[in-house]
């Protein structure tokens, strides 16, 4: 028996010892080494199965080379940096004769990446985030970053149901095609919204305040019924907005929380709130270290009252009115800080505005985005500050109403951050690009049972770079147009703007006056600022203007066929808080051209607009409009009846087109004014649905008066041509819809002429691109 335990003993030994010569096995993860028999020097590296990689490449990635003592270690992380380099699939490493023969297997070349099934997502979106592109070398794990990374821009559109599977097709030469075949599923909506906590709102106002909103139909154009994360951390700062601006000062968002349905295809969404008690402003005062302002001025600006609700907005507003007050007066760098205490045993905030004159801050570096398809420089000549400058929170504040009023973005903010030193601050300009294409078709239904209908097209930001293009074919059954606008903001890279236009007008007055007018030409324009809200344009038109009056009874002019020379200017002030979607300020406009003498023509014509806005209440806006216009010719003719003043439609609602004014008795043919006065006082209307459906309504009065013609007739009694007042009300409502913008106007006359031509309704529906 001792005998048999020491030959097994023996045979184990030399079994073991045996094992020595071959210095790599594989493993779980590919091929590794292991313990050589003795250290012995590397005589020779071979490599064997490269095709397109250099055998240099393979010895660059290895750790050991000929000459080197055989060292398990430096073998072994040889194996490892093959693996790691991405370019093999297999790695063996062989002694033989002293030597290594390292054996690779390549991965093969992607030769395509192609996508099936995607609609939501197009390929272009999906090959930009892919890390796999063709003529790359495939690794599974790069196939495995971008599936994961796929189904994160699948969540962020809303679809959490998707599922992606990558497939992959052998090729000749060892290449693969890569196809992600998608299986994109439903969007993932939003099944309900639901507060739990809140008793001064409900639901529904609660609901209108947040971005996300709930699955309906009318928003099949939306994203905002999907469900996204970082929205809904947006919207729990929304909430603390709206709560703060209602009085309560301790409200807060305790959790938000969304549960998925079994199908995965909708969210139910939860905020759990607190809100706090009721609080209202005590006492406020201003401690000022600026000397040359008494605190009398700065207190003047304080925007809210003892004993009114607590809005932080009102804080707020009053921190911008102290900033821009000190501004103007030349502390641009004054540190304003409103320090609050609070009562609660009386549930009071009192508030303490602190002024200190603050270290010189300058613009490091101003950084743009979100302007994907606006030039940078479209929106740097409308930033009233450069990187260097002084920083001033009044150019700053400038600087956003100038981007507001271009018209191409839907929201611009702009926000402050530390720069690399601390007298240094970087500014980032946040902008939301919209379409500023517009295809316009309108259609309209007068009380003479006649359909009308208009269409334009008109691109505000041509290629991005702020180009203004107009061009506008046959409007309408009674009036066909062909014209070509284009604009130039910033003319020679000044801030002078130029255009030019292109026009052929044909007017047919069947219904008013029974006679069809025409005008073609040309003109061009530049305009120029004098001030940082005013403007000057001048501009120079010249065309041929005909009238056919085929109507023997007619007081309009005889036929006729003038060339005419017009040159005239347009100032205008601007002094509104947004160009947009105004609340507060005001705006005024006034121009005279002049006709001749080099033409046919000779007019001096005279018209001015004023529009002043202010917030009544949340949501409630006061807006009174006022226009003017005067026409005389110097030289003692007759003006043309295609120069004259004609109102109703869209500029007297509740009137049909040319409806008020001088008319022929006999006939009923308008005849056109040479003077008139017309205002509009107006008030926006809650209508207690989501803001995102994007309706408004307006409760209006139109009033004003028309009159004063030339007449080329004798019989002066033949005509009704008293400067009478005119009055109309209705409803305005208009609806920005996801194709376009719907309007719809109801009107009725509240003081008119007997003869005057009524509309009760108007339509006007639209598209943008």
């Amino acid at each position: 028996m001792r005998f048999q335990g020491f030959r097994l003993a023996v045979i184990c030994a030399f079994a073991w010892g045996a094992s020595f010569p071959v210095i790599a096995q594989q493993t779980d993860g590919g091929t590794t080494a292991t313990p050589a028999a003795s250290a012995e020097i590397i005589k020779f590296i071979r490599v064997e199965g490269t095709q397109r990689v250099e055998e240099e490449t393979v010895r660059a990635y290895m750790v050991v080379s000929e000459g080197m003592v055989d060292d398990v270690d430096m073998v072994d992380r040889s194996v490892k940096t093959l693996f790691g380099s991405g370019l093999f699939s297999d790695v063996t490493i062989r002694r033989s004769e002293g030597g290594l023969i390292v054996s690779v297997v390549e991965n093969p070349i992607v030769n395509r990446v192609s996508f099936e099934g995607n609609s939501a997502i197009n390929d272009d979106t999906m090959k930009n985030e892919a890390e796999l592109r063709p003529r790359q070398v495939y690794t599974r794990a790069r196939v495995q970053d971008d599936v994961e990374r796929f189904i994160e821009i699948y969540r962020q559109s809303g679809y959490f149901a998707s599922r992606i599977e990558p497939k992959v097709i052998q090729l000749p030469q060892n290449r693969v095609d890569v196809i992600f075949e998608i299986n994109e599923g439903p969007v993932t909506g939003i099944r309900s919204i639901n507060f739990v906590g809140n008793k001064a709102f409900d639901d529904d106002r609660l609901r209108e305040e947040i971005i996300t909103s709930e699955t309906r139909w009318w928003r099949f154009f939306s994203s905002t019924d999907s469900y996204d994360p970082d929205r809904l951390n947006f919207d729990r700062q929304r909430l603390r907005r709206f709560y703060l601006s209602k009085g309560y000062a301790d409200f807060r968002v305790i959790s938000s929380s969304a549960e998925l349905t079994r199908n995965g295809e909708e969210f139910f969404v939860t905020f759990n709130i607190e809100e706090g008690e009721l609080f209202t402003f005590g006492e406020s005062r201003i401690n000022s270290t600026v000397e040359t302002i008494d605190n009398e001025a700065l207190e003047a600006a304080i925007d809210h009252a003892e004993g009114e609700r607590y809005d932080l907005r009102k804080i707020e507003d009053t921190e911008d009115a102290l900033t821009k007050l000190l501004g103007e007066n030349g502390f641009a760098f004054a540190d304003i800080r409103a320090r609050t205490r609070r009562d609660r045993e009386n549930n009071l905030i009192r508030v303490e505005y602190v002024i200190e004159e603050g270290p010189r801050v300058y613009v490091e570096r101003i950084n743009i985005n979100g302007n994907d398809r606006t030039h940078d420089e479209v929106l740097r000549r409308e930033i009233r500050i450069s990187e260097g400058d002084a920083f001033n929170r009044v150019l700053l504040e400038r600087s956003r109403r100038n981007l507001r009023a271009l018209g191409y973005f839907s929201s611009v903010d702009i926000e402050e951050s530390p720069g690399s030193e601390p007298d240094k601050t970087i500014i980032d300009v946040n902008v939301v690009e919209q379409s500023t294409g517009e295809l316009t078709f309108g259609v309209g239904y007068s009380s003479a049972e006649s359909l009308t209908t208009e269409f334009s097209v008109a691109e505000r930001n041509l290629l991005g770079r702020g180009q203004k293009l107009n061009l506008r074919v046959g409007v309408s059954s009674e009036v066909q147009r062909y014209s070509l606008n284009f604009t130039e903001p910033f003319f020679l890279d000044r801030r002078v703007s130029a255009g030019f236009s292109l026009f052929n007008t044909e007017n047919d007055y069947d219904n008013e006056a029974n006679l069809e007018t025409r005008s073609t030409g040309v003109g061009g324009r530049v305009a120029f600022p004098l001030s940082e809200d005013g403007r000057l344009s001048i501009f120079l038109n010249l065309s041929e203007d005909e009238l056919d009056n085929t109507s023997s009874s007619s007081l309009v002019n005889p036929s006729y066929k003038d060339f005419k020379q017009e040159i005239g200017y347009y100032y205008s002030i601007d002094k509104r808080d947004d160009a947009i979607d105004p609340t507060a300020g005001w705006n005024f406009g006034v121009g005279q051209d002049l006709a001749g003498p080099a033409g046919d023509i000779t007019y001096l014509r005279t018209t001015t607009v004023a529009n002043y806005y202010y917030e009544i209440a949340e949501g409630w806006v006061f807006h009174g409009r006022g226009t003017a216009g005067l026409i005389y010719d110097y030289d003692g003719g007759v003006i043309n009846y295609s120069d004259r003043f004609f109102k109703g439609g869209s500029s007297f609602r509740g009137f049909d087109r040319s409806g008020i004014g001088p008319r022929q008795i006999s006939t009923g043919y308008a005849l056109g004014a040479n003077r008139y006065v017309v205002g509009t006082a107006e008030v926006s209307v809650p209508l207690g649905i989501p803001k995102d459906v994007g309706m408004k309504a307006n409760l209006f009065v139109d009033f004003g008066a028309l009159g004063d013609t030339d007449s080329v007739s004798a019989v002066a009694n033949d005509i009704e041509d008293e400067f009478a007042f005119r009055a109309t009300t209705g409803l305005s409502i208009s609806w920005r819809s996801p194709f376009g913008p719907v309007r719809f106007d109801f009107a009725s006359a509240l003081v008119k002429e007997d003869y005057d031509d009524t509309r009760s309704f108007r339509f006007s529906v639209g598209t943008r691109f």
